[in-house]
């Protein structure tokens, strides 16, 4: 453990010394949803460089919250008794500061990059699924492949016919996936769009999950 810190014989100031380093509970957050390959890892947090989530890692390590394992980063026991302090840190900030978001917190490939981990075709048909995603505001494509392996997200075109088109601005659809804005309503606002047979028109509500986060916004706006 490092001996910079709170200097203080607290347990608060313990586990901050911990965990309060800059990225440490993003970190933890991405993990407590599934992400355990440092590729994930990165992809998922675009903000922080390879050398500084390497560290960030090696301190989790050292303090067993994490342990490597067949080269994935997992959580130990210590590490999962996080969660109701992460989410309870999302549930405060979903009532208290969490409003329209601004500009430079809008990143159209990492919203993808959420969004694929959250697919579900378990009730369609098939056994290859492809969703493009085009925004209305940024000139990139993106698709969204599930072949029954799991989904994966592509950012040229994977040359697959594709079932579903997804339209939307980006701010739109960030509001969408984390329960800022019901689909229903989006829907019908004509914020996003869906170019598809009508029976999976139907489907996509259930076929793309909301984040994780989204039960604590959706809980604060009632």
């Amino acid at each position: 453990m490092t001996t910079q810190g709170y200097g203080q014989y607290c347990p608060i100031s313990r586990a901050l010394d911990l965990l309060g380093e800059r990225w440490t509970l993003m970190i933890v957050r991405d993990m407590l949803v599934g992400a355990t390959r440092f590729n994930d890892l990165a992809r998922g947090l675009p903000g922080l460089s390879r050398s500084l989530l390497t560290q960030r890692l090696r301190s989790l390590e050292r303090a067993e919250l994490v342990v490597r394992l067949d080269g994935e980063y997992l959580l130990t026991d210590s590490g999962r008794e996080l969660e109701p302090i992460v989410f309870g840190l999302g549930a405060w900030g979903a009532k208290w500061s969490f409003d329209e978001p601004n500009p430079d917190e809008l990143d159209a490939e990492l919203l993808v990059w959420w969004m694929h981990t959250g697919v579900d075709t378990s009730t369609l048909s098939g056994d290859r699924h492809v969703f493009h995603v085009r925004f209305t505001d940024d000139k990139r494509r993106f698709w969204i492949v599930d072949d029954g392996a799991g989904p994966s997200m592509c950012n040229t075109d994977p040359g697959f016919p594709v079932d579903l088109t997804i339209y939307s601005d980006v701010s739109s659809l960030y509001q969408v996936w984390l329960g800022r804005i019901p689909i229903a309503a989006a829907l019908r606002s004509g914020r996003v769009r869906f170019e598809g047979p009508a029976s999976l028109r139907r489907l996509m509500p259930d076929v793309l999950k909301l984040s994780p986060a989204a039960p604590l916004v959706i809980a604060a706006a009632h």
